[in-house]
């Protein structure tokens, strides 16, 4: 069968055109697939992080290029928080899950393996970091508050780099000059904590939860005792009696909570020591949220405790 049988030298030079001009299209469509992360968005890379530090993190790694999607609502308990389904749906999608590791996320693997995404990377941003042990903070798995130090930041955020530009290599150029200018600012934020701290009349503290504690290795400080022994366990009458005789002890002037925390226990323990009860803010209020001021404004709390 011939299609142009009826036609011209002409009519078959439109032909040859239009046959070009449809394959031309094809390979254009499919070079615009090559390339591109699992998960998109408008253009944009789907990443998941769990809790607010490390989406901001992402973000400003990301820029420009990602959709940052956060799974822990501000005011969760990140120890105790039950994923949603409309989360899974996107996770589906995604093409990063960023997690803290250490065990904050209990339900990684179960939510990993549900989303039944296999293009999705996982990155664990504490991996390759010293973790400490049950003695010197939390449960058998150790201590997953890593982020409060930023010295530990900044290798959380090279992770995020290198899964960025594993799962997107058109804009590694991006990602990694991205990192580059918001770890400067780490260092910076970390300069500044040590110089704060150097002038703290008091080196030691006591803290509802755990979670100060690689802040506390870092800048030479200690978090002398906890009143919640073990995550979204309510203190017993003996972890509050410790607590009450360390802060008579240290004399402290104030004992520090979280938002995410009820206050009650906190409460008690400074009313017997005659001490203030002062907020110190690891996960953070988004929206808005920005780690480094979040930071700052933790220490300003600290000094206000301590010098």
């Amino acid at each position: 069968m011939r299609l142009f049988h009826h036609g011209n030298t002409e009519s078959r030079k439109h032909g040859r055109l239009a046959a070009s001009l449809v394959c031309s299209g094809l390979v254009l469509f499919l070079l615009a697939g090559c390339g591109k992360p699992a998960g998109n968005a408008g253009g944009k890379m789907i990443v998941a992080a769990s809790i607010a530090p490390l989406a901001d993190f992402c973000k400003q790694v990301g820029g420009d290029w990602v959709k940052v999607e956060m799974l822990v609502p501000p005011g969760s308990n990140p120890h105790v928080y039950q994923i949603e389904p409309d989360q899974m749906a996107m996770l589906s999608k995604a093409s990063v899950l960023v997690l803290n590791g250490v065990n904050l996320e209990f339900w990684a693997d179960n939510v990993i393996n549900a989303a039944d995404n296999p293009k999705l990377i996982v990155v664990r941003t504490a991996d390759g970091l010293r973790i400490l042990d049950h003695s010197e903070g939390e449960g058998a798995a150790g201590n997953p508050h890593v982020w409060v130090d930023p010295v530990n930041a900044i290798h959380q955020v090279e992770n995020i780099r290198d899964a960025f530009v594993k799962a997107d290599p058109p804009h590694a150029a991006h990602y990694r000059a991205n990192a580059s200018r918001y770890i400067g600012k780490l260092r910076k934020l970390d300069a500044d904590i040590r110089a704060e701290v150097a002038d703290f009349k008091s080196k030691s503290f006591v803290a509802f939860h755990p979670t100060w504690v690689y802040f506390a290795h870092q800048y030479g400080l200690v978090e002398a005792a906890n009143i919640e022994q073990s995550p979204g366990k309510e203190p017993s009458p003996q972890d509050i009696a410790r607590a009450v005789d360390t802060a008579k002890r240290l004399k402290a002037k104030a004992i520090f909570t979280e938002p995410q925390m009820s206050p009650k226990a906190a409460e008690v323990v400074a009313d017997e020591v005659g001490a203030k009860v002062l907020i110190l803010d690891a996960f953070g209020k988004p929206p808005g949220y920005d780690y480094i001021e979040t930071m700052r404004e933790n220490l300003r709390v600290m000094a206000e405790a301590l010098k």
